[in-house]
């Protein structure tokens, strides 16, 4: 059995390298510990499989080192084997109800020593094999005896003894009867190795690898009686064995030991099992974790992306917008301006012939009255184009410097039939006259901004523009006496295709592109609250070197 670790714990010089001998040539590993304080601090660092302690320790002796062994959940299961230099019951049961697993005579054969050993290490090796499984029973119960002899007298004694003990004991003649009790769980079995009505050895050798075939894990076996029978039992599969003569004390702390050794592998093993389940649980519960944020880092690259699409389609729809825009106003134009330029011309002529008639002809007073009134329409008309042409400037979309007041006039007369005589157009231009920026996409901030609050006002308010500039920027504001913006929304009116206008009435897309043409400016835009009771929507736009040396 390579790779198993033994920690020695020996005072005694000769005693620890002869033992050492004995144990490298069987292929442990040994490390030893001079006293049981020593072995304690090993055992802080390492974990051995099983541990040899002499009783006789100098400070702290090897029954207490078995009970400190025991109180540490980390070394409770380790098989302790407790050495002593003379063959005393007492001490055996001392040894065995401090937390020992067996007990043997310094002075034993090397043979039994080995076979000993390999029984404790049998066990732990099963132990560690059956680690995935859970216990059997549950943390707290009494141990469970099978008796297997075939002398009634026997059975009984011996069922009288370990019943004081608080087991629940039941005691069988045959392997018939034997089978049929362990359907059921035990802790220990005692089988007669002497019995004339079975084979004791047959037996021992059949339950023990049935059982751990089964997988499960098996009970401890005592053989009773037939010193001669040892080497021979260990080998079959017992645990320990009890001579025929042995006390009724030493019976019960055998069984106890093994019975203990046993209930304390299952605690182990079900701390293991629960300890891994915690961490398999954790493990999910990371792994849930880990896909939640990656969801959720998913879903923000993808809102992100919805929100850059979004975008780039208001970006696609202003930019045909404005191309159709410019297209129809230009075409409006040139249509208007050619005939109007016709138009003008022969005013002209009429006008300075009428004027060369004298005299007080009314008729002519009258022709002179209304050749006044054309010429106001016709101009009036001719500043309609030509602020429709200032307006549109699709030829001036480069960044130049703009006159803000002429600006805002020439979208204040583009939308002079949306102002009408119940709206209050009030003006402060306080910042200087130039600007550095493109015409046209100002044009349409500005003139998106005076026809939201004109539809705010509903026909009857006040609209104000006010321009200012401080700490380099040039401030644009349009407030309104509406019913104002609700805080709840003020951080969406912004986005794409949101609108608070009824179905049909606006497309959402104009406080949108608002915003894209500021930000294209190095500015922002944002609504507070109006001096006025409504809203009032803010621009502020960096201030060029340029822009900075205009006068107001």
């Amino acid at each position: 059995m390579t790779g198993v670790e033994i920690l020695l714990v020996e005072d005694s010089e000769t005693q620890a390298v002869q033992l050492r001998a004995l144990l490298e040539a069987e292929g442990y590993s040994v490390e030893r510990a001079a006293s049981a304080e020593a072995a304690l601090e090993s055992l802080n660092a390492r974990i051995p499989d099983l541990v040899i302690a002499d009783v006789h320790l100098p400070g702290m002796d090897g029954r207490e080192l078995s009970r400190q062994i025991r109180l540490n959940g980390r070394t409770r299961a380790i098989p302790v084997l407790m050495l002593t230099g003379a063959r005393d019951e007492d001490l055996e049961r001392q040894g065995l109800e401090s937390g020992a697993d067996a007990y043997l005579s310094k002075s034993s054969d090397p043979d039994l020593i080995r076979l000993r050993l390999k029984a404790l290490l049998r066990r732990t090796v099963d132990t560690a094999a059956d680690a995935p499984k859970a216990a059997a029973f549950s943390p707290f119960r009494r141990g469970r005896v099978v008796i297997l002899h075939d002398s009634a007298t026997a059975r009984l004694h011996l069922k009288d003894v370990l019943t004081q003990e608080g087991y629940a004991v039941e005691a069988v003649a045959d392997e018939a009867a034997l089978d049929a009790v362990l359907w059921e769980p035990a802790d220990c079995v005692l089988i007669n190795l002497a019995a004339h009505a079975f084979d004791g050895l047959e037996v021992c050798r059949r339950l023990s690898e049935h059982m751990r075939d089964e997988g499960d894990d098996p009970p401890r076996i005592i053989g009773l009686g037939g010193r001669g029978l040892l080497d021979a039992a260990f080998l079959a599969g017992a645990d320990d064995v009890a001579p025929a003569d042995a006390s009724d004390d030493v019976m019960a702390v055998r069984v106890r030991a093994l019975i203990r050794r046993k209930q304390l592998a299952e605690e182990t093993r079900r701390q293991d099992t629960e300890q891994r389940d915690r961490a398999l649980a954790l493990a999910a519960s990371d792994a849930r974790a880990a896909m939640v944020e990656a969801l959720e880092s998913a879903n923000a690259e993808l809102a992100g992306a919805n929100s850059q699409l979004k975008e780039a389609q208001a970006k696609l729809v202003q930019a045909a917008k404005m191309a159709s825009l410019g297209e129809l106003v230009a075409g409006i134009a040139h249509e208007i301006n050619n005939p109007l330029a016709f138009i003008l011309g022969h005013h002209a002529t009429v006008e300075r012939l009428v004027g060369q008639i004298g005299g007080d002809n009314p008729a002519v007073g009258k022709a002179k009255d209304r050749l006044t009134a054309m010429h106001l329409g016709l101009k009036r008309i001719q500043d309609l184009v030509l602020n429709l042409r200032r307006f549109s400037r699709m030829d001036e979309s480069a960044v130049q410097t703009l006159d803000v007041p002429e600006s805002i006039e020439t979208v204040l007369a583009l939308l002079a039939h949306k102002l009408g005589p119940g709206i209050e157009v009030r003006r402060s231009f306080e910042a200087g006259r130039a600007l550095e920026g493109s015409p046209a996409l100002l044009n349409q901030v500005v003139m998106n901004m005076v026809s939201n609050a004109a539809d705010a006002v509903e026909g009857q308010g006040i609209i104000e523009i006010t321009t200012s500039q401080t700490d380099g920027l040039y401030r644009i504001s349009v407030a309104d006496s509406g019913p104002g913006v609700p805080a709840d929304l003020r951080d969406r009116i912004f986005e794409p295709f949101f609108t608070t206008k009824p179905v049909g009435s606006g497309t959402g897309l104009g406080l949108a592109i608002a915003y894209s043409v500021v930000e294209a400016h190095k500015g922002s835009i944002f609504v507070e609250d109006s001096p006025h009771g409504g809203a009032a929507f803010v621009i502020t736009i960096p201030i060029s070197p340029v822009t900075e040396g205009s006068a107001p």
